[in-house]
């Protein structure tokens, strides 16, 4: 299958392009009418096997006076990117819905709605997503150009899914919740002790990211793209540095790939120690889970001995990463990371040994391959439900040449999930080694400034795809759409535990270990 072969049959479809924009080797845009838009996304869906991978506005209006929407595929086979564009005339602010075909873009749709105004036509849910009804009057929709802030406060409250019958009682959590998380608001329906619906309410920390991103320079993004989502600066920076290079057509060295693709690995590494350690802690098994804390604090302190920072800010640049891997530090990293697998091995021994650790992460919170398909679930909760998706196969770069093997599972419980975790930091563990050896002097490439265009970069995060687009006008960020993994996985979280009892709800949750931060951007 070839990009224009996608074309091709498009266009057997009686869908005639406006126009096809092929931005780079990896990424294609293909303009149509407003009419065309559902037929042109079903036929997407379907050709490529690929969920809604963002959907998201752009306002025009200063340039034509018209809004757009793109909503963007992912053809993995090729591998390529696929936007479908369409504009929306101000006087004319909808579009068709997706919603009820591809349950993935239902919350795209949602976001849409309360950041720009345009109406997705037939969705059946026209909910406020982030932007809460109490603090935030009708009217306020930050990501138009011209916005202004509102400073009335409305009375409205949000309406939870109502869930009737005999014995049907409910259980508000939240948002405010014991230990050091984000806040969440987690309203469950049980009947007797089984929960028949979990609906999620974020948002209580919405901080406006996107908005912020608008007016910087590159160098400026980049330096806010790290302080996104704390636990993922690698994920968050890369992803940017991949939109923004693909603007600026640059193309980094392979000792530069290498030294973010190892610091890209560390981060997965800690982040996975997080989840297995909360899985250990919330099911009462407390040895392991100390255990595991501190081998997470072993890779920060690691992290920091080669960076100078526990999480690696500062290691990337535009082009380029700092060149913190000489052959001292490489010997001391290898070192360590050694007692480190070693430890791991002893720990997964410790809960694989345990019948009643066993006895309650075996069978709880099961999300099947179909419905994580559906909603778009991806990153280790899809690996770990049978779906065969991790960019770090899709676009290669490096990793394919390292042999890199996907791990997945096809059960969808809370075990599959401590086994993929477990069985991926020996993968990230493997890969390190391999970009070890491949770590040359590093140099860094001539760049001109300002530029103009716009582009999409993703890396396979510690939980799944990170995705920017980025539009760039005379050197300043235009427009910054960011996905997080988080924002499609709290609904395969919720839908996981359906059926189970109410104490199995924390340890679903920690092993699908999603960010808030990453959600409410």
């Amino acid at each position: 299958m070839q990009a224009e072969n996608i074309i091709r049959d498009l266009r057997a479809k009686n869908i005639n392009p406006i126009e096809v924009l092929f931005l780079n080797s990896m990424e294609i845009e293909v303009r149509i009418n407003k009419e065309d838009f559902k037929a042109a996304c079903l036929f997407m869906h379907t050709k490529l096997s690929s969920s809604v991978m963002a959907l998201f506005a752009v306002d025009k209006r200063q340039v034509n006076g018209n809004f757009e929407i793109r909503c963007v595929f992912l053809a993995k086979e090729i591998p390529l990117w696929v936007s479908i564009v369409i504009s929306v005339a101000e006087g004319f602010l909808s579009f068709d819905s997706l919603a009820c075909d591809i349950y993935s873009s239902a919350l795209f749709e949602r976001q849409i709605k309360e950041m720009f105004g345009i109406i997705p036509e037939g969705n059946p849910d026209q909910r406020s997503l982030v932007l809460h009804e109490e603090v935030c009057p009708e009217g306020t929709l930050p990501l138009r150009k011209d916005f202004t802030p509102v400073q009335a406060v409305s009375k409205k409250e949000y309406q939870f899914n109502k869930v009737e019958g005999d014995g049907i009682f409910e259980i508000p959590v939240g948002p405010v919740h014991a230990g050091i998380i984000g806040p969440g608001h987690f309203h469950f329906s049980v009947a007797g002790e089984p929960i028949v619906n979990l609906e999620l309410r974020l948002g209580f920390t919405h901080r406006g990211v996107e908005k912020l991103f608008e007016g910087k320079t590159l160098e400026q993004g980049l330096k806010l793209s790290e302080c996104v989502v704390g636990d993922s600066v690698i994920g968050y920076s890369w992803a940017f540095c991949r939109a923004a290079e693909a603007i600026l057509g640059v193309k980094i060295a392979s000792g530069v790939f290498n030294t973010r693709a190892i610091c890209l690995e560390l981060e997965r590494i800690y982040n996975h120690f997080t989840a297995i350690s909360g899985i250990a802690l919330d099911v009462g098994f407390s040895f392991p889970a100390q255990f595991i804390s501190v081998l997470k604090e072993r890779v920060l302190r690691l992290n920091k001995k080669l960076s100078a920072h526990r999480y690696l800010k500062g290691v990337l640049s535009l082009g380029f990463a700092r060149n913190i891997f000489d052959k001292e530090a490489v010997a001391y990293m290898l070192d360590e990371l050694k007692l480190i697998k070693r430890d791991i091995k002893e720990a997964q021994g410790i809960l694989y040994g345990s019948v009643s650790f066993m006895d309650r992460v075996d069978e709880t919170g099961i999300l099947r391959k179909k419905t994580a398909e559906d909603f778009g679930v991806v990153g280790l909760a899809g690996r770990s439900s049978g779906v065969s998706l991790d960019l770090r196969r899709v676009f290669p770069e490096g990793y394919l040449q390292a042999g890199f093997r996907l791990v997945k599972k096809d059960r969808g419980d809370v075990l599959s999930r401590l086994i993929v975790r477990l069985d991926e930091i020996e993968e990230s563990l493997r890969l390190i080694d391999v970009f070890a050896k491949q770590t040359d002097v590093l140099e860094s490439p001539k760049i001109n400034f300002p530029v103009q265009g716009h582009a999409l970069g993703a890396v396979e995060g510690a939980r799944g795809p990170v995705i920017y687009w980025l539009e760039v006008s005379d050197g300043k960020i235009e427009r910054c759409k960011i996905v997080d993994p988080s924002f499609q996985n709290w609904q395969g979280l919720s839908i996981s535990v359906l059926g189970n009892i109410v104490p199995d709800f924390p340890v679903c949750n920690k092993s699908f270990d999603l960010s808030y931060a990453g959600n409410d951007l």
